[in-house]
């Protein structure tokens, strides 16, 4: 059977929270990505777009694609060789599958534990959690927010997980921890590149990485000049 990356499972709000019908945003302006969904929104290079926690207590799955050709994607893999850690902080640059720059973070408000390891979420892994129904997830969360600027998600790649505390200890192990950021934290990335950058703010409610009360909320951003 012929696998489609942009194909999601289920549906939820993703579909009607655009920025605009072609992800383009306006400058300055404050948008949502409601609890357990996702958002895409086009960046011109050199604009920045910033993130906010407005809880303190949400991660976020982030995603880039350079636009037009979608072929090319923010790599966590090749992230992390290129910096030699897995752990980003401010000045770093990020980059694509084809070892090209796409972002830089300039500004970070939070302690800048964000995760570079984990996979995002999706139905399946919530069926392995024990759901016997289908679970909002970031996977389907990419592929409607994408269908909602008509964009199709080409694959679907590892995110940069914004605020997700993943420890990895001596041995190798990990563990899913609640953040330690703050409510109005923000991280601020610059493009290199044109691109898409699409967030969900994750629907895991599960474990305690959203939280000790494992309770899903929203997250903030805008694109500035």
């Amino acid at each position: 059977m012929f696998f489609d990356a942009s194909k999601p499972e289920g549906n939820n709000d993703s579909l009607t929270s655009a920025v605009s019908k072609n992800g383009t945003p306006k400058i300055g302006q404050m948008y949502l990505v409601p609890a357990r969904c996702g958002v895409a929104v086009k960046l011109s290079a050199r604009q920045s777009i910033r993130i906010e926690n407005t809880h303190g207590t949400q991660v976020c799955d982030f995603w880039a694609f350079r636009d037009p050709d979608m072929q090319e994607f923010l790599s966590m893999a090749h992230t992390r060789t290129s910096l030699e850690s897995i752990f980003p902080k401010i000045g770093d640059i990020l980059v694509s599958n084809t070892r090209q720059p796409m972002l830089e973070i300039v500004e970070d408000t939070s302690p800048g534990e964000h995760d570079t390891l984990m996979s995002c979420c999706d139905n399946n892994r919530y069926k392995i959690l024990g759901c016997k129904a289908y679970h909002d997830n970031c996977t389907d969360n990419l592929r409607m927010a994408l269908l909602a600027i008509q964009r199709k998600a080409p694959s679907i790649p590892d995110p940069f997980n914004l605020w997700m505390n993943i420890p990895v200890k001596s041995d190798g192990q990990t563990s899913f921890e609640p953040t330690i950021s703050k409510n109005g934290d923000w991280i601020k990335m610059k493009a290199n590149c044109d691109l898409i950058a699409v967030m969900s703010a994750c629907p895991q409610d599960m474990n305690p990485i959203n939280g000790v009360g494992c309770s899903p909320t929203e997250v903030s951003f805008s694109v500035e000049n």
